[in-house]
């Protein structure tokens, strides 16, 4: 790691969605200390007209791979509970919290019930003091609404943010895949899309009783998405985000009996795909995650109903989001906010934003620079992407956490 203070002649992309050509940054200690100042040191990082953005907060990640994080421009993770042992522990959450410093920050999120059983509240106040800065159920729903109920008001008493799998689990049981004409084709145990909405409404309901913050981690259906739309509209405190696999890919990629594309939630139909893109046109979808879950031949290479579900995505996650600002879907900043300053706001970290006092967590990259995704070369524990041998465009030349410069 060295000790460049200064970056110039970027396109620095600023908190109100403006890019300031020929842009410059200073920072001091871990801070931003300025951000276009008057004269810059002559050592100062050269952008070459590169954009400068903060660095990427990955909201929800089940492994913490750092090579492949960096690769990303990713400097802070908000990992998830499924851990082994899982973080239903304070303890638990304080090693977590300090596992990844000082080049990477990691935000553990505690288990809502203990052993993410679903039905005996953790001591979430506990893991709260430990340096938890959300609570989790993990993979799974609390189909209890009784128990549901009572962790939301604990969280909205403790000002802190829920993240829910949406999936009622009475409806998808052991299914692998989403009802239609691939999983018929294909033989596979199915369940209808609708578990996913049916869940939503339930947890959408208990907010209006709780106050709670809802962020619901992948949303992926149509009918989920305008759940998530109208309770936003009457004011409810709810978020939602979605994996790069959702908006890009639909059902028709289980061909094959791929196993890189065993997900969770599993891919939907090419109408549900179109809907999550218009979602993510008009705010309805508030944050672009990895969902980063490396899973190994043990896990993968196994016949499809059998493979576990997830993929390493920390390494494609700024690559495959920059393909919506090439469609048009997103605006460029619009895209970096749904990777940065919205998950910053939901974990309340100081990040996220290339602004004066802001943690100095930053990425150059060249939107331009192509490569091909090849999982036998990822830098992740396993290379299990559905995106395998797919030629992008985006590439992280420079990563800066707290404000010293990490080797690539």
């Amino acid at each position: 790691m060295s000790n460049s203070t200064s970056i110039t002649n970027g396109r620095l992309i600023l908190p109100d969605g403006s890019i300031s050509e020929n842009g410059s940054l200073s920072m001091a200690g871990d801070e931003i200390s300025a951000i276009n100042p008057d004269t810059a040191p002559s050592d100062a990082l050269d952008a070459k007209g590169q954009y400068v953005a903060p660095g990427i907060i990955d909201l929800g990640v089940f492994a913490v791979d750092k090579p492949a994080f960096h690769f990303g421009g990713i400097t802070r993770a908000a990992v998830m509970p499924d851990q082994n042992p899982p973080l239903d522990h304070p303890a638990r959450v304080r090693f977590v919290a300090q596992s990844g410093k000082p080049d990477f920050w990691v935000h553990p999120l505690g288990g809502a019930t203990r052993e993410l059983a679903g039905s005996e509240m953790a001591e979430l106040a506990l893991m709260q003091d430990a340096g938890a800065r959300g609570v989790a159920t993990g993979r799974g729903w609390i189909a209890d609404s009784g128990t549901m109920l009572r962790l939301m008001q604990y969280c909205a008493a403790l000002d802190l943010p829920l993240f829910v799998h949406s999936e009622d689990e009475g409806l998808t049981g052991k299914a692998v895949a989403t009802d239609g004409e691939m999983a018929l084709r294909l033989g596979l145990p199915s369940a209808p899309a609708e578990a996913e909405a049916i869940s939503i409404a339930r947890d959408i309901a208990l907010v209006r009783l709780s106050g709670a913050h809802l962020h619901f981690r992948q949303v992926t259906t149509r009918a989920g998405l305008d759940l998530i739309r109208a309770a936003k509209a009457e004011g409810l405190s709810v978020t939602c985000g979605i994996t790069p696999a959702h908006f890009m890919l639909s059902d028709v990629a289980l061909g094959g009996f791929r196993t890189f594309t065993r997900l969770s939630p599993p891919l939907r139909s090419e109408d549900d795909r179109q809907a999550c893109l218009e979602a993510l046109a008009d705010g309805t979808i508030d944050v672009i995650a990895s969902g980063h879950d490396p899973r190994g031949p043990e896990d993968k290479r196994l016949p499809f109903a059998d493979a576990e579900p997830g993929m390493a995505g920390a390494e494609t996650l700024l690559a495959l989001t920059l393909n919506l600002v090439r469609d048009k879907v997103l605006s460029l900043s619009d895209a970096i906010a749904k990777l940065t300053s919205n998950p910053a706001a939901i974990l309340s970290v100081d990040a996220g934003q290339l602004a004066e006092g802001m943690e100095a967590d930053i990425m150059v990259f060249d939107m331009d620079r192509p490569w091909v995704v090849d999982s036998a070369k990822m830098e992740a524990a396993a290379g299990n992407t559905p995106f395998d041998k797919m030629p992008v465009q985006g590439r992280v030349t420079a990563l800066f956490k707290g404000g010293r410069q990490i080797a690539l």
